[in-house]
């Protein structure tokens, strides 16, 4: 992941018949990362990829794209990103190949390159074997991996998904999710717009979460989720007989811990590593008889419930 900021907004607001429907909003994405930008219906999410593309004018406020306005360059912007809509439109009777062709004649691409890259992206995408076939006999599955193609023919350094495993089983989800994780290998930069948090969890490396408009919480994955664990990444319950105060001071020397606490004969200890050896050692080894205990890494849950309620 690089650390060249590609895409930023600076106070992009977006009113309808005198709604703000997008307040402000302050973006950073990096370089080569998948980026997830999270809310629920209604978050302002859509109306943000829009004005990021020069789709719909703001009301204030700017968005860059590679250095390019979205407002003012809107075509420059548009030649160097791909956007995957949530919902899919081809011409059916067309194979997939033809599809891409057709895409790829849009954006002017000669015949050789085009053919070389809609190979390409066929391949990327798992479906060379049905390259033509008519679409309409794809499953929703495959003509998600066929959007995915679109994006990707004209060799976009961006491209912006929109809830890209709607409708889509779990095998179909397994493998979009695989497909967008690849993208930055690709040097290709990923906004996912969702409202599935362990799908974003999965593949993305930052994150921003939206609610009625305004920006509740922007940041990496990692460092959200330590804070939301008020500093550790890993939750780890110890039940003893007896947790006295001589033995959180024990476990809260060890390396990595965070933070210790006790509540009645249960240890709450937040670390950055799973430390469950080195912490039924310690506890052994003072001579108190551990019971059980449990381990729970951070999730993008945690941070939802941290910082949603605050938007």
């Amino acid at each position: 992941m690089g650390n060249n900021i590609v895409l930023e907004t600076r106070d992009l607001t977006k009113k309808y018949d005198g709604t703000t429907v997008v307040d402000r909003l302050n973006l950073h994405v990096a370089e080569n990362e998948v980026f997830g930008l999270l809310g629920p219906n209604g978050a302002g999410k859509t109306t943000t990829i829009l004005m990021l593309l020069g789709l719909t004018e703001p009301a204030s406020g700017s968005a860059r794209v590679f250095g390019f306005d979205s407002t003012r360059e809107p075509l420059k912007v548009k030649r160097l990103t791909g956007y995957l809509p949530e919902r899919l439109g081809f011409y059916e009777n067309l194979t997939a190949r033809e599809n891409l062709r057709f895409i790829a004649w849009l954006n002017n691409m000669n015949d050789e390159e085009a053919e070389r890259q809609i190979d390409h992206v066929l391949e990327e995408v798992g479906l060379v074997e049905k390259a033509d076939t008519a679409v309409r006999k794809f499953s929703r599955g495959m003509k998600q991996r066929l959007g995915i193609a679109d994006v990707l023919v004209k060799k976009p350094r961006l491209v912006i998904l929109d809830e890209p495993t709607a409708g889509l089983d779990p095998e179909g989800i397994n493998q979009t999710l695989d497909l967008i994780a690849g993208l930055p290998k690709m040097d290709t930069t990923v906004v996912m717009c969702s409202h599935r948090l362990y799908e974003v969890q999965r593949i993305c490396h930052s994150i921003a979460i939206l609610a009625k408009g305004k920006l509740v919480v922007e940041g990496a994955l990692d460092e959200l989720g330590r804070d939301a664990l008020a500093g550790g990444r890993y939750r780890i319950e110890v039940e003893t007989a007896e947790a006295s105060p001589q033995l959180v001071g024990v476990i809260g020397q060890i390396s990595g811990v965070r933070n210790v606490e006790a509540e009645g004969n249960f240890l709450h200890v937040i670390t950055d590593s799973d430390l469950r050896a080195a912490i039924s050692k310690a506890v052994v080894n003072s001579g108190v008889a551990l019971i059980q205990m449990k381990v729970r890494e951070f999730s993008l849950d945690d941070i939802y419930k941290k910082y949603f309620q605050e938007g």
